[in-house]
């Protein structure tokens, strides 16, 4: 067996700037030689945020100063001429040499280690303060409700009562820092990603990779006012999968983000236009003119649902699926409600209903934290 490694701070910090560029733990890990799991033990302690680096108090004794104050005890001075040589208070050169042994036994390095010891007391977040503002955020949070999204609500309900706000870091911190003692761990399952460390933003996320099909129409020729968002009825669709070869479509529309969830019964090309034209024929012309996709094959009868329904349907880039980024984005907020793993075909119609009911009322950060129920019937009502 190789030797436990102790790690000194340089090293710890080069974990953590590795950590938040994006690297994973088995990278860390291999510039120690050692397993993920080694690094894991250390970055997991925070939830994978860095702390905060530690500073010490304008007011407190230096090491320079404690090493004054051990000379002067060895040569007798008295503490009132210590402190005047020192330009402190008697009472604190007292404490100090009190608390440290006493003038037999004071030493300079042993008194600032204990000083510095003492001092790792965390300020206490605001959840943990305010109770009932932590009851309001893990409310939101069972609901499945993004950190971001619980602080936006709080911000727009409360624009005049800043001890009902909270910052979406707070949240984050208070869940996946523990000694906080703010917010239940339990309540990390209903977040997005319910991963027991908080990942970088710059963390790459790998892309599946679809089947070709032919007389496509790229997204390049999809007209400005589709690219800019300037007007309703603009949708980006996929499958969602789940287990036993089960899957559901997945439709948004890019102005405001309203979600509808499509049941079909197979992946396959047949399958999936169908579902799609029986779909497209329940909203207004004016509220669905066109479709974007990606690649994958079940959209090889695409011609035929444009002839069906007169909707315009474009293509991504070949492995550019964030080309319909909106699509992606509320995919993966559709993980909270269908883990993977889940068998999509044991959810009705009616249910997935139920399922896109609740994403809609969920605040967005991008619609001001409206949701985008609220902005689809102010866009039906305006066209009514």
């Amino acid at each position: 067996m190789r030797p436990r490694i102790y790690y000194t701070e340089s090293q710890r910090a080069l974990m953590w700037d590795r950590w938040q560029k994006g690297e994973s733990l088995q990278q860390i890990a291999q510039l120690f030689d050692r397993n993920h799991s080694s690094i894991q033990g250390i970055l997991a302690v925070t939830g994978g945020i860095r702390p905060a680096p530690r500073r010490r108090s304008r007011l407190a004794l230096t090491l320079a100063e404690r090493e004054e104050i051990s000379r002067a005890v060895v040569a007798g001075h008295s503490m009132r001429s210590i402190a005047v040589q020192l330009g402190r208070a008697p009472s604190s050169i007292s404490r100090e040499i009190k608390r440290n042994g006493g003038q037999e036994c004071y030493r300079a390095s042993q008194a600032e280690e204990s000083a510095w010891n003492r001092g790792r007391r965390p300020k206490t977040c605001k959840l943990a303060q305010n109770r009932a503002l932590a009851r309001i955020v893990a409310g939101k949070l069972q609901r499945r409700w993004s950190p971001q999204q619980v602080a936006g609500w709080l911000k727009r309900t409360y624009p005049d009562d800043t001890s009902r706000q909270v910052s979406p870091e707070t949240i984050y911190r208070s869940l996946f820092i523990q000694a906080r003692g703010a917010l239940k761990k339990e309540l990390v399952e209903h977040l997005r990603r319910s991963r027991v460390m908080r990942r970088s933003r710059h963390h790459t996320q790998k892309t599946d990779k679809h089947g070709r099909i032919t007389d496509t129409v790229s997204i390049s020729e999809r007209p400005a006012s589709v690219e800019d968002r300037a007007v309703p009825g603009h949708w980006e669709g996929d499958l969602l999968f789940g287990s036993k070869n089960s899957q559901i479509a997945t439709l948004v529309e890019r102005r405001t983000r309203y979600a509808m969830l499509v049941k079909v019964t197979g992946k396959d090309s047949e399958t999936v236009i169908n579902a799609l034209i029986k779909h497209a024929r329940k909203l207004p012309e004016e509220l669905y003119k066109s479709l974007t996709w990606d690649r994958g094959k079940e959209m090889a009868e695409h011609k035929r649902f444009t002839l069906a329904t007169d909707i315009q349907v474009y293509f991504c880039d070949p492995q550019n699926p964030w080309q319909r980024g909106t699509n992606e984005n509320t995919n993966g907020l559709l993980r909270q409600y269908f883990p993977k793993g889940t068998d999509l075909s044991d959810y009705s119609q009616a249910k997935l209903n139920a399922v896109a009911r609740q994403l809609n009322e969920r605040p967005r950060k991008t619609l001001n934290f409206e949701t985008p129920a609220e902005r689809f019937h102010q866009t039906v009502a305006s066209i009514g």
